[in-house]
């Protein structure tokens, strides 16, 4: 999106998405400051919405526009539109590049991750629970979507498979293109609800974006299709923006990745796999690798057929590659630091 939202009517503070949790950042003598909410980013200028509506905001000197996500809110002087700082973030969104240990911030202050999949080749199970680790760390609650369901003839198959990527996962099968949707997805998009989109290119973000959005949004989002020889996408988006939800709520869109690298989400892939979680602590030795060591439960999972041995090696993949793109917070000679030191807000 490269214009302003479309605003239907007066907006209120709890309209965009403000609460008790934001105001309580707010100083006494920052009362008469804009609160205002970040809706897009470019390289060289943010843009906001308060309750008077779109406004451009002024960058403070040394600030840099690669440290906000659209979602973030923020004070402002009310005549020069000036920033004074961004208040803490209650949830945020970071997803790391192949090869990249430098986190990129996707989206700040969202209720609820929409990961998008279609039911063709893209529909692959190792991203999806990376998208989930990533939602489970951030602090959303994650919901599947999945498209393209009247191309294949067992479109159940891959709802189930979905499903059992993560315990309690909501999924939704649904034409981003019908009116219907916005209905299915009406109890994550109410009144001051914050909803954001991920997964590939092609897959039907920026067309659910739109249809969510309806047709009063100024500039609809470009949308392009999936490639039938690859079922690949071209990259329709490529920046974060935020777009008024028609009757309630707002969803940010966000730029099609084929590759996730996870780090720094220990909790997020614990949530994920908690059956594995869960049977660690029967092991007979506390430092049990659930790989070789007598008494192990998670491999006794295995063995009587509970636990899939590919989830097993999954979550195995995914500790490593989480441990690799961690920062090292250890403390003097090695020592851990004290839990909930880092919180990650």
């Amino acid at each position: 999106m490269t214009g302003r939202p479309a605003l239907a009517g007066p907006m209120t503070l709890a309209g965009l998405g403000w609460s008790d949790f934001f105001e309580d950042q707010v100083e006494p003598r920052e009362a008469d400051l804009v609160r205002a909410r970040i809706a897009t980013i470019h390289r060289t200028r943010l843009t906001a919405i308060s309750e008077t509506g779109p406004l451009g905001l002024t960058l403070p000197v040394h600030a840099r526009t690669r440290d906000f996500a659209v979602g973030d809110w923020v004070l402002a002087e009310p005549d020069t539109q000036l920033m004074r700082r961004r208040l803490a973030r209650r949830t945020v969104l970071e997803r790391r590049g192949e090869g990249s240990k430098i986190p990129q911030l996707a989206a700040a202050n969202v209720d609820t991750l929409f990961i998008v999949t279609s039911c063709n080749a893209d529909f692959n199970i190792g991203r999806l629970e990376r998208y989930l680790a990533l939602a489970n760390e951030s602090g959303a609650v994650p919901v599947m979507l999945l498209t393209k369901a009247d191309a294949v003839d067992d479109a159940a198959t891959f709802q189930e498979q979905a499903a059992a990527l993560q315990r309690g996962l909501p999924v939704i099968v649904l034409n981003p293109r019908s009116p219907e949707a916005a209905t299915a997805l009406a109890p994550w998009c109410g009144a001051g609800q914050t909803v954001a989109l991920v997964g590939s290119s092609g897959v039907g973000k920026s067309t659910l974006v739109n249809t969510l959005a309806g047709p009063a949004q100024e500039l609809p989002q470009e949308t392009g299709d999936i490639r039938e020889h690859d079922s690949k996408g071209r990259h329709t988006t490529t920046s974060r923006s935020l777009h008024a939800i028609a009757g309630g709520g707002w969803v940010i869109d966000t730029p099609g990745m084929r590759t996730l690298q996870v780090g720094d989400a220990a909790f997020g892939i614990e949530t994920l796999f908690a059956e594995i979680t869960e049977l660690a602590p029967q092991c007979k030795f506390r430092d049990c690798t659930h790989a070789h060591e007598p008494g192990c439960a998670v491999q006794a999972a295995v063995d009587n057929g509970t636990l899939d041995p590919a989830r097993l090696s999954r979550w195995r993949k995914l500790l490593e590659e989480n441990r690799e793109n961690s920062p090292d917070t250890s403390g003097p000679r090695g020592s851990s630091p004290a839990p909930g030191r880092f919180k990650r807000r």
